[in-house]
């Protein structure tokens, strides 16, 4: 696979990463910010769209912001495992790290953290 290609669109505040462009996709919503562009025959990633980047890139106070990946819970068993091992896979290991938050013994929220700089944007 070659490198990833990133394109920031300072107006929409959107950063589109493309690991396999011009590839067909299924875009999964893992939360209202974060959507992943898969192959579901190949379990591969295609690309990774990132809403509102600028914020969700900024360091909270306790270090690096967590996001819940809600939209895990509405995809299908088979469908949702598929996701998974993209996650845990590289390209996309590489940029968001798959963790779990335990708020009680019987709840478990998949979470994850960003591995990227804050966007560039260029001077006018």
């Amino acid at each position: 696979m070659n490198q990833p290609t990133m394109n920031y669109d300072e107006t929409s505040d959107t950063l589109y990463i493309s690991f396999a462009p011009g590839e067909k996709a299924t875009g999964i919503e893992l939360n209202d910010h974060i959507l992943l562009r898969i192959d579901k025959e190949k379990r591969q990633a295609i690309g990774v769209t990132f809403l509102n980047y600028s914020i969700l890139a900024q360091k909270a106070d306790f270090g690096p912001r967590s996001l819940p990946l809600t939209g895990l819970a509405q995809l299908s068993d088979e469908l949702r495992a598929i996701v998974v091992d993209i996650l845990e896979s590289s390209p996309v290991k590489e940029i968001l790290s798959l963790s779990t938050y335990t708020p009680s013994v019987s709840e478990a929220i998949p979470i994850t953290l960003l591995h990227l700089p804050a966007p560039q944007t260029s001077a006018a």
